[in-house]
């Protein structure tokens, strides 16, 4: 996996724009209780910064797969929820990283982004879930996904293992395309070339499966997309694979360091794509 040949100061012109838009529309700071932190996750000297690019993590309810069932069942508007998997250590590792390889200024903390909150979600050009074969996206929370990404938003959807969550994943794509299906991004896609070569892409299992390196029957990773009419990647959906436990463990010596290259490299070229196409 080789760093392209283009400047980074390439990148940062082409961002320019984008990036003074998001700066002028950035909204206050906001934190919700994790399934994993609770309120414990300590903050970056410089949080109340703002910054040319924010984390827009996506607040969902949970479906008929989710596995925190029982154990947090309170309102997913509050935290506590399947949507927090990671929050906020992932959020924050990964926009530390896309400021050390890019010239993208990146704010230390995240922005939990709820579809149902007014238009908040078009201030955001990137937007994250975790989970996303365990969620229970609504109807009205699909139409303005759909009208999000139709405008030129990118979404990156993580952490789905096995054909059970596969699937239900894939129906509820359905609900926000109809027109259009999930299909293998080709090797050659800029997404994976805008900025580091990917083409040796390698399953990255998360922390609590290295040991058979993956999760429930999802042996092996797959990279897909739904792309637009001009040809534009809207939707990276990563298959067994868990790209967010990579950000959030890559500081930590038990955890393999050739999982974390791949997912913060995949983030990044994610990113910078999201913003450039």
């Amino acid at each position: 996996m080789q760093l392209r040949r283009i400047t980074r100061a390439g990148i940062a012109l082409a961002l320019l724009g984008v990036g003074y838009a998001q700066r002028g529309f950035q909204h206050n700071f906001r934190e919700y209780p994790s399934v994993e932190y609770g309120r414990s996750a300590p903050l970056p000297s410089d949080w109340q910064k703002p910054g040319e690019w924010t984390f827009a993590r996506l607040m969902f309810p949970g479906g008929p797969l989710d596995g925190y069932r029982g154990r947090f069942d309170g309102p997913w508007q509050q935290g506590l929820s399947l949507w927090t998997q990671d929050y906020p250590k992932a959020d924050r590792d990964f926009a530390a990283s896309l400021r050390r390889l890019t010239r993208v200024d990146a704010r230390s903390v995240e922005q939990p982004v709820n579809l149902e909150n007014g238009d908040e979600v078009y201030d955001y050009p990137w937007v994250y879930a975790v989970q996303v074969g365990e969620w229970g996206l609504t109807e009205k929370q699909g139409a303005k996904l759909r009208d999000y990404l139709m405008r030129g938003g990118f979404f990156m959807a993580d952490d789905c293992h096995g054909s059970e969550e596969e699937a239900y994943f894939t129906r509820t794509m359905k609900m926000v395309f109809p027109e259009r299906d999930l299909v293998d991004i080709p090797d050659n896609d800029p997404a994976f070339h805008v900025l580091f070569d990917l083409n040796d892409r390698i399953q990255v299992p998360g922390a609590e499966h290295l040991n058979t390196g993956y999760k429930k029957d999802g042996r092996v990773a797959h990279w897909k997309g739904i792309y637009d009419d001009k040809g534009r990647l809207m939707v990276a959906f990563s298959l067994n694979s868990d790209i967010g436990d990579s950000w959030e463990y890559y500081d930590s010596p038990w955890y393999p360091l050739k999982y974390s290259e791949m997912g913060i490299k995949l983030g990044v070229n994610y990113v910078i794509y999201g913003m450039t196409h």
